[in-house]
């Protein structure tokens, strides 16, 4: 049985009231029914009979990346007005006015997707689809935080992320983190120090798995401290999640890569656990979405949590995002039920393989060309993103320029355009009211924006850069 957070919601979130309006629907498309209730359009009007598209097939034994006209295994997606397969969403449904919660064909999928994959240890849980990360994120915010509320946030973060919640008028407080994510004994100081004049944060976002910008993955023993911690200081972890399935192994230095051939019960047993696997008490709420493993244009995502906190989700997202594009509800799920659970966990791995040659790319190259006199990095276990830590104490001009490590780094990025290659300054990442002043910066790089042989050139760019900015 979950607890009941009904105590945490903003007073905005606790006034919604359910739509009148939206009650009525349920009476849509019953036969006994003339429904003259809505503006709702008919389907006759809708100027799409149907939808094709082409994709790769499982079991993607040959990799991804070339089209299906070159592997000569497809997938087509036909998704028509009216007549579809059991498993589609036929367009005169999806084009219409519909669920905000989510087309049934669509939602029951990613039921049995988390159930498969997180074994949610309560009864209570559901799904809301939302239109990606984002936008779940703001929801939360907007849910829980009246003006004044504090947040707890990774010291370096999404810049997107601490927009949202700024223009909503909540304090930050940002926690320690390492190259492994957040710090749970940090975070538990932090709070057992906090001052008991103001009320303890209501919420703790964190981009868990392939951090942004870190890199960095909390280990199952961090996430069960860190879930302990939430349950003793009663607030909601928001696990915001678009990364979790771009695990990767450990990479070995000085070893040739290799992926492993995994089955799916391989791949399902690597991955480290979810915060929503492991609470007991509903207290959290997982961000999950299809931007990095389909298409970030898909505009679709997903909130997993305990069923009274989404139904106010619904409500906001009623009179907000309404639902997600039907165009994309139709052609994801025609996919999806093509593929099937089996071969959605096919695709997962393949696009695991694709990443992790990446990944290791990317590492070899940095220790061949980076100059590690002044450049450190820990190579990353999930997500699509690396950083390279900087010495700045050991530039020559490092006394000139008043000791201010921000100064190198901005010399730093310009002479890497300069030269070709552009990597984003750590400071950008930097949560408010981060303080401390290190002599030691980073910058983030992505190696899943370029082919492996671009992603070669820009890094030696790069690592040229230093060595000039260095006099090395």
């Amino acid at each position: 049985m979950v607890k009941d957070l009904s105590h945490l919601l903003s007073d905005e979130s606790k006034g919604r009231e359910p739509s009148p309006l939206k009650s009525a629907f349920k009476y849509y498309g019953k036969d006994d029914i003339v429904f003259l209730g809505g503006g709702l359009p008919m389907a006759d009007y809708f100027p799409w009979e149907k939808i094709t598209a082409t994709s790769p097939a499982p079991p993607f034994a040959d990799g991804i990346g070339a089209p299906p006209s070159v592997t000569g295994n497809a997938t087509v997606t036909e998704v028509h007005k009216h007549k579809v397969e059991e498993f589609d969403i036929p367009l005169a449904r999806s084009l219409q006015y519909g669920n905000t919660q989510g087309n049934a064909e669509l939602t029951n999928f990613l039921r049995d997707h988390t159930e498969m994959i997180h074994h949610v240890p309560y009864k209570e849980w559901d799904v809301a689809l939302t239109i990606g990360n984002t936008q779940s994120w703001e929801a939360c915010i907007r849910t829980f935080c009246n003006p004044g509320d504090s947040i707890l946030i990774e010291e370096f973060t999404f810049p997107s992320a601490v927009e949202c919640a700024r223009n909503l008028k909540v304090e930050f407080v940002p926690v320690k983190m390492d190259s492994y994510g957040i710090i749970p004994s940090a975070l538990d100081e932090l709070l057992s120090n906090w001052d008991s004049s103001k009320p303890i944060p209501k919420l703790l976002y964190t981009i868990c798995t392939g951090q942004n910008p870190t890199g960095s993955s909390l280990d199952n023993q961090r996430r069960k401290e860190i879930y302990e911690i939430a349950c003793k200081y009663d607030f909601i972890i928001i696990e915001d999640e678009p990364y979790y399935f771009l695990q990767m192994e450990q990479y070995e230095s000085g070893k040739e890569s290799s992926v492993k051939e995994q089955t799916h019960d391989e791949f399902l047993n690597s991955l480290v656990k979810s915060f929503i696997s492991m609470d007991t008490e509903g207290r959290v709420l997982r961000l999950d979405s299809f931007s990095k493993v389909l298409a970030p244009g898909s505009r679709i995502g997903w909130i997993v949590g305990q069923a009274p906190l989404l139904e106010r989700f619904i409500r906001l997202h009623e009179v907000s995002i309404q639902a997600p594009s039907g165009f994309s509800q139709s052609l994801v799920q025609g996919l999806l039920g093509r593929w099937g659970q089996s071969g959605y966990l096919d695709w997962l791995i393949a696009l695991r393989k694709e990443y992790t040659i990446k990944r290791d790319f990317t590492i070899k190259t940095l220790e061949k060309f980076m100059p590690t006199e002044v450049v450190t990095w820990t190579p990353p276990i999930a997500g699509m993103f690396f950083t390279i830590e900087i010495d700045t104490s050991k530039h020559p001009d490092y006394e000139k320029l008043g000791k201010d490590a921000l100064k190198v780094e901005e010399a730093i990025y310009e002479h890497g355009l300069k030269d070709g290659c552009l990597m984003i300054p750590g400071s950008w990442f930097k949560a408010p009211n981060v303080s401390d002043q290190s002599e030691h910066i980073f910058f983030r790089g992505t190696y899943a924006a370029v082919p492996l042989k671009d992603l070669g050139i820009g890094l030696e760019r790069f690592a040229n850069a230093i060595k000039e900015e260095f006099k090395l």
